[in-house]
């Protein structure tokens, strides 16, 4: 998680007349976001033609017909499934592809 820095109330910081240019502070934080995009992307593909385990917590909320888990180092994986069958069940999975957010697999 990042954020804007903005100054906070009853701090000698936030008195100092050279304070830093809001498209300045923009910039800084959209470079930043872009940065930690790419890592988590890179650190997620190494997941990839793995298999996990996952214990299902709900539904995929855009494919009906997958449900949605958490590996054990908290990654977000969907799959297809039954959320009647699996809720609460710990899964083993394959991962097949991966975003920076999340893994996409198959029941292994």
């Amino acid at each position: 998680f990042t954020a804007a820095y903005s100054p906070r109330p009853n701090t000698e910081a936030a008195e100092w007349d050279n304070q830093v240019a809001d498209l300045i502070k923009a910039d800084r934080l959209n470079r930043l976001n872009r940065l930690c995009l790419e890592v988590a992307g890179e650190l997620s593909q190494r997941h990839v033609g793995s298999v996990e385990e996952v214990l299902v917590e709900g539904p995929n909320p855009k494919d009906p017909g997958q449900v949605m888990g958490r590996t054990q180092h908290n990654k977000i994986a969907f799959f297809d499934g039954s959320l009647d069958d699996m809720r609460g069940q710990l899964v083993k999975v394959k991962v097949n592809a991966a975003t920076a957010s999340c893994l996409y697999c198959e029941v292994a």
